[in-house]
């Protein structure tokens, strides 16, 4: 009789930047029975159901770090821990695997009770302050960034790159760009992650104008929180909330203006797309300015605090590099050059270590 696959309980909730790393993961072990630990409400609720079975609990408060001040937080939180607990126990789970975020605290808290192997994936440059208390606790942190080690010296690193969605990679890749821009035409494109960016967004709408002056093309995901989101119009510049195929359009486009999430970033070097990043002013200990300094020093991107960005800034940087094709080029070089395509399976096979030994 042949053994009974490996059950994995995925806890991964709340952004892209959370879920989709888990779900290249777990797309990578087939063989395994895997279910799903999320919020209610959040992105997972929307996107894991179709292909994982998927539990819910109520937990929040774990991004603020731990000052625990009131008693319902804390009453949710160990309510979480003993519902994660018994989800462990009912189902026979054999692991563990998390990316942080409001739902790693408790799943790492009930998995060590029982006794059971964790595997954590921390994708910034700058690891969490719950990666930094419970990457101990772990059999292995998983690192988006080598830099990231020197953050964790109590836990056993291992760096493995961010897993990126399978439309990334060769075997994937949709090269189909449905929209409707001419094959030769410079094209910038701007996103602001899985929340959008209204600052960047009202500042690009400004620099625009100037660079459809020399023939550049813009493609603008707005994000669906942006008020003004339809306010330009131009034959040049094409607005959406979200486009679902980004390896296509970042592939396709020749510079692209963006926050600094490690999810962003990561599908910019598989892409190998050249950058200005304005890191997210009000992320958790500014983690995203650590993020886009791996870039900068990398040369791959050239990085700009939203507070010092002004629209002549932007539109002098943005036209300097459209006339300058071989600093592109060489941007580009560097960002392929820190990618790490296969990391799904390097995360896959770091399970299998753990779970199968």
């Amino acid at each position: 009789m042949a053994n009974a696959p490996i059950k994995l309980l995925i806890a991964a909730s709340g952004t892209g930047g959370h879920l989709f790393p888990a779900i290249a993961l777990a797309e990578k072990l087939p063989e395994y029975k895997i279910e799903w630990l999320g919020v209610p409400n959040r992105l997972e609720t929307q996107l894991v159901p179709k292909q994982y079975p998927l539990h819910t609990i109520a937990v929040e408060g774990f991004q603020q770090g731990f000052g625990l001040s009131s008693l319902r937080i804390l009453g949710k939180l160990i309510a979480s821990i003993l519902e994660v607990r018994r989800i462990l126990k009912q189902g026979n789970f054999q692991g563990v695997f998390t990316t942080g975020g409001y739902i790693a605290g408790p799943s790492v808290i009930a998995a060590r009770s029982l006794g059971l192997p964790v595997v954590f994936h921390e994708s910034n440059a700058l690891p969490g302050k719950v990666t930094r208390f419970f990457g101990p606790w772990c059999t292995a942190v998983a690192l988006g960034f080598a830099v990231a080690a020197k953050y964790l010296p109590r836990a056993q690193n291992v760096c493995v790159g961010t897993p990126v969605r399978s439309q990334f990679l060769d075997g994937g890749l949709d090269t189909t760009l449905d929209l409707p821009i001419p094959d030769h035409v410079p094209l910038i494109v701007v996103f602001g992650g899985s929340q959008g960016a209204v600052a960047v967004n009202q500042l690009v709408r400004q620099s625009a104008p100037a660079w459809f002056d020399v023939g550049a093309y813009v493609v603008h995901l707005t994000g669906d929180r942006d008020p003004e989101a339809d306010s330009l119009k131009h034959p040049q510049y094409i607005a959406l909330p979200f486009y679902d195929n980004m390896a296509a359009l970042l592939r396709r486009a020749n510079l692209a203006i963006s926050r600094s999430g490690a999810g962003s970033l990561t599908e910019l070097a598989v892409c190998g797309t050249p950058a200005i990043l304005i890191p997210y002013p009000f992320a958790a200990e500014d983690h995203q300015s650590y993020n886009a300094d791996v870039f900068t020093k990398a040369g791959a991107a050239l990085t700009f605090l939203q507070s010092e960005l002004t629209t002549e800034i932007l539109q002098t940087q943005v036209l300097n590099l459209l006339q300058s094709p071989t600093e592109l080029a060489k941007m580009a070089d560097n960002a392929k050059a820190i990618a790490v395509p296969d990391s799904a399976d390097k995360l896959a096979s770091l399970l299998r270590e753990v779970l199968e030994t």
